[in-house]
């Protein structure tokens, strides 16, 4: 398998997210939306931060079930309930996804969402990776 990561001189510096992966591969991984839910199918966490560790664990977790690891993401989608809050821990969510995931970093969006399944959670998580 191989990702390769790019980053266009012409395009803005890009912060925590390539702006393009190439994958070749022979195993598509489709990592469904992860929320902060527990073992027992509850929401923890009070803070968007909080959430999204747990939401980015519950995807990693997932994502090892099916043979890969945060270097093997070619995409992950974050919906927010509220891009401001999200934007404002932006530097803390970061310093989450190094300590998680690493500097791999898979082309990403962050989209705002009214609200998402669970009335409580604060951000969801989806993803794709590429395994050989």
């Amino acid at each position: 398998m191989s990702l390769e990561r790019l980053n266009p001189a012409e395009l803005s510096p890009p912060s925590g997210f390539s702006h393009a992966v190439t994958a070749t591969g022979s195993r598509f991984v489709f990592l469904a939306g992860q929320t902060a839910l527990d073992g027992d199918g509850r929401v923890v966490g009070e803070t968007l931060p909080d959430q999204f560790e747990t939401a980015l664990g519950n995807l990693l977790t997932a994502l090892k079930a099916a043979g890969g690891t945060p270097a093997d993401l070619a995409r992950v989608t974050v919906y927010a309930t509220d891009v401001g809050d999200y934007r404002a821990h932006a530097a803390e969510l970061g310093r989450i996804w190094r300590r998680l995931a690493g500097r791999a970093y898979p082309a990403m969006a962050v989209i705002g969402a009214a609200r998402l399944w669970d009335e409580r959670a604060l951000v969801e998580l989806d993803g794709f990776a590429v395994l050989d």
